[in-house]
């Protein structure tokens, strides 16, 4: 049964591991899975990995804005009007 812990685990630390590099979790499981391993395990090991990188994961405290900024064919920034009803009743 200890070995099937340490397998899991080995799995487990495998997906993040990976995803801290940048590969995509779901191309890590299909990898996986062509290579003959068990679905069921991936599944599980796939979870457990997705729920561990979650909860190191940082809390936003703030929420994060989206700047659009728009260039004209010289690329110098154009300044772009509100909406009509915007300017009329002062929503930013």
């Amino acid at each position: 049964m200890r070995d099937n812990e340490d397998y899991r685990k080995k799995l487990v630390d495998y997906f993040k591991k990976n995803s801290k590099k940048g590969y995509d979790l779901t191309t890590l499981k299909l990898s996986l899975l062509r290579q003959g391993y068990s679905r069921t395990i991936v599944d599980i090991c796939f979870e457990q990995a997705n729920k561990e990188l979650a909860e190191e994961a940082p809390l936003l405290k703030d929420k994060p804005s989206i700047k659009v900024e728009v260039f004209d064919e010289h690329n110098k920034p154009v300044e772009v009007k509100k909406p009509f009803w915007k300017r009329l009743f002062g929503k930013k």
